[in-house]
């Protein structure tokens, strides 16, 4: 069943820093408990049936079994190895006695809940890689599941295929859409003559179930071509579709004006890659959207570019807009929205009110009322410095809350940096005096690196937060890595190859191909590394955080592959016909790079990852505290650093709150949701970089979480499931 897993019981807490306050009751008309406890001895099961716990984003069970008293009792109850290796990042669903849950391949497997064995299993065989070489073509957060007290399906995403299949026995339903699948591709482009296979989407967050419709965005390519980022609606019986929401806005749709006439033609993405949120009782569905490519240079999309980065309100049965949010106006920086928000009631002013709480990766949160869309909080748009890059317009002002204060560190300076060792120290004040480093919306400079602090991969991350409905407080998990970035002119005298490259490839790989490992590959050497045909497998279909590429020909593919053969950026032949599908940026990206010390460190000085609990009544912080640790680091006393962490948060109502997600130390923690007292901890085979979910089953509480690491290039990979429970 997979490799033994080492349990530690915490008996004292780990160091906190920026405690305001302890234990407290629920506020008198604070929500009061959506879901009640279930009493230990209780047999009532309760379930995990959608993505995150519930379409509700609240990451909440009532389950109390396990609870502060005894949590440190917790023992392996059952393992499931996949035997595929990396990327596993499922939140996995349990309805009745059965999981149901995704491999790193992409296969859909259904288990027992309270034994692991497996149930039945389901291979698409559209994703045919070579999966030794591990890892999914894309990431797969999750599953959907549907019944109507008769029947039962599961809805799973496998690249731009939505499929269909019997919760019973994992068999696609043979009358749902084409052969029990839906291609994602239809219908984003259509103009006359358009080519559907060119489009390139998936879907890696699982949609939401609303009646009898199967809600789903997608992941689309961040440079250009890219398609739409249409938000769709299905029936989930025929696979019919229902309605289409346009984030990039069509002639005569709201939002039009904010970007240049025509711009919804050749303008992509706008798009959901992070999951939805639904107040099903109001039928009032929740959208958050990332950024319009090209990410990081705007001059053929002059305008504020709504539904970009954007929260989304529509009317879950019709797709009509009832108000939005848009959290960066014109945004080149890449600050996509990335987690579903989560509903809470909070005491407001005196005043009981239904909210909606949305975390970001500039590391602050937005509070509305989710009916109205008024701030709970004052928001300001604050001016900002006109970018100096020829052709490009940033917008004047970007919009930041007053309160909560921000969860992650807003601006890098000078005696922020490391001081883990004096050389570090040395070398990070000297590289740190070549970047430009002024807080957030700072526009890129052409040939000089600007500081994004928090970095691209958060403040928050796809995880999302954990939310108490009856005590209003909200519990997030935070990166606080340093990047940089930049741009640089397209060279007019590239060869087909090297311009295939600059406006494909270089936004994740860099204009050196030196990427940053591992999270963006080298592809220097890469002939030496992977076959010509798994680098072109990789082309087509993408591969854990990069999409597929499938505007690419054959013969553009066979230049492109002549170019990362070659030693040097020379000139190749030109390709046959030109790039289709849409503008080509002026400038390129020069490449996400991580701000580190010449041993491997975050070049600045910790946290580098915390987890904190935010009083939503208030917008006070109540505790905070480092998550993570760097193994090494911690053995020569270095600990409590924080560290990158992916995957969120789960809370119940025994008063626990349970997180992987760190990528170094392999730990699964539990923590007091009170006061952050750390209760006990697991190490575990491989990284989990997944959020974990809880159920019972025949009276008995169990959580569950995905672990295959993949993060950290010198710890192992793998793909499991891990279930604990009390003896």
């Amino acid at each position: 069943m997979g490799a033994s897993i080492r349990v530690v019981t915490v008996s004292t807490a780990v160091v906190l820093f920026g405690c305001i306050g302890l234990a407290r009751a629920a506020r008198p008309g604070a929500h009061q408990e959506q879901h009640p406890p279930a009493s230990a001895g209780a047999k009532a099961d309760i379930d995990w049936p959608a993505y995150n716990g519930g379409f509700d984003g609240d990451h909440y069970s009532s389950l109390a079994q396990i609870n502060r008293s005894n949590v440190s009792q917790l023992r392996i109850a059952w393992q499931y190895d996949t035997g595929e290796k990396g990327g596993l990042q499922t939140n996995p669903l349990i309805v009745g006695r059965v999981l149901y849950a995704c491999t790193p391949s992409g296969r859909v497997i259904a288990l027992d809940a309270a034994t692991g064995q497996m149930l039945w299993t389901f291979d698409s065989t559209v994703d045919k890689r070579d999966r030794t070489i591990g890892g999914a073509s894309q990431p797969q957060r999750g599953l959907a599941y549907w019944s109507d007290g008769k029947s039962a399906r599961i809805f799973a995403g496998v690249l731009n295929y939505l499929y269909a299949l019997d919760a019973a026995t994992g068999k696609p339903i043979a009358d749902f859409a084409e052969s029990g699948r839906i291609d994602l591709r239809r219908g984003l482009k259509d103009e006359p003559g358009a080519d559907y296979t060119q489009q390139s989407i998936a879907l890696t967050t699982p949609g939401v179930i609303y009646k009898d419709l199967i809600i789903v965005g997608g992941r689309n390519p961040e440079t250009h071509p890219a398609p739409p980022g249409d938000i769709r609606a299905f029936d989930v019986r025929t696979g019919a579709l229902r309605w289409t929401f346009h984030t990039i806005p069509r002639p005569g749709e709201v939002g039009y004006d904010t970007w240049p006439p025509g711009a919804w033609k050749d303008a992509g993405a706008a798009n959901n890659w992070a999951g939805m949120t639904l107040d099903a009782g109001r039928g009032i569905l929740y959208v958050p959207t990332g950024s319009a490519v090209f990410d990081f240079y705007g001059g053929d999309r002059i305008g504020n570019d709504l539904f970009a980065d954007t929260l989304l309100a529509l009317d879950a049965a019709t797709g009509q807009r009832l108000w939005h949010f848009q959290g960066a106006h014109h945004d080149i920086w890449d600050r996509d929205f990335p987690a579903p928000p989560a509903l809470v009631t909070v005491n407001h002013e005196g005043r009981s009110v239904d909210a909606i709480a949305q975390t970001t990766k500039q590391g602050v949160v937005y509070l509305f009322d989710r009916v109205s869309g008024a701030p709970l909080f004052p928001i300001e748009e604050k001016a900002y410095p006109p970018s100096d890059v020829p052709g490009e317009k940033t917008a004047p002002t970007q919009p930041m809350p007053t309160v909560p204060a921000p969860f992650a560190r807003q601006r890098l300076t000078e005696d922020m940096l490391t001081t883990r060792t004096p050389a570090a120290h040395d070398w990070a004040v000297q590289t740190f005096r070549t970047f430009s480093s002024d807080g957030e919306f700072i526009p890129f400079a052409v040939d000089r690196q600007t500081i994004i602090f928090p970095g691209f991969d958060g403040g928050a991350e796809w995880g999302g937060p954990a939310v108490d409905p009856g005590t209003g407080v909200l519990y997030v998990n935070a990166n606080e890595m340093a990047w940089t970035g930049g741009l640089t002119p397209d060279n007019p005298n590239a060869g087909a190859g090297a311009k295939i490259y600059q406006s494909q490839c270089a936004i994740c790989h860099g204009a050196d191909r030196a990427g940053s490992p591992p999270a963006f590959p080298s592809l220097v050497g890469v002939s030496q590394r992977l076959t010509d045909a798994q680098i072109t497998d990789v082309i087509a279909h993408g591969k854990g955080r990069m999409p597929g590429l499938p505007n690419l020909d054959s013969a553009k593919v066979a230049v492109l592959m002549d170019y990362l053969k070659s030693a040097a950026s020379a000139p190749a032949e030109h390709a046959p016909g030109e790039m289709s599908g849409g503008p080509t940026a002026q400038y390129a990206f020069t490449g996400y790079r991580k701000f580190l010390d010449p041993d491997g460190y975050p070049a600045i000085a910790p946290p580098w990852g915390t987890l904190s609990a935010i009083d939503l009544n208030t917008g006070s912080y109540l505790w905070k505290t480092p998550l993570g640790e760097y193994p090494a680091l911690a053995a020569q006393g270095m600990k409590y650093t924080g560290s990158e962490n992916y995957g969120g948060p789960i809370l119940t109502a025994g008063g626990v709150l349970f997180i992987g997600a760190t990528s170094y130390d392999r730990k699964f923690r539990a923590f007091d949701s009170h006061t952050g007292q750390l209760l006990w901890e697991t190490e575990l085979p491989f990284a989990a970089g997944a959020t974990p979910a809880t159920y019972s089953v025949d009276g008995k509480q169990y959580v569950v979480i995905a672990a295959s690491g993949g993060r950290d290039p010198k710890s192992p990979v793998g793909g499991m499931y891990i279930a604990f429970s009390l003896p």
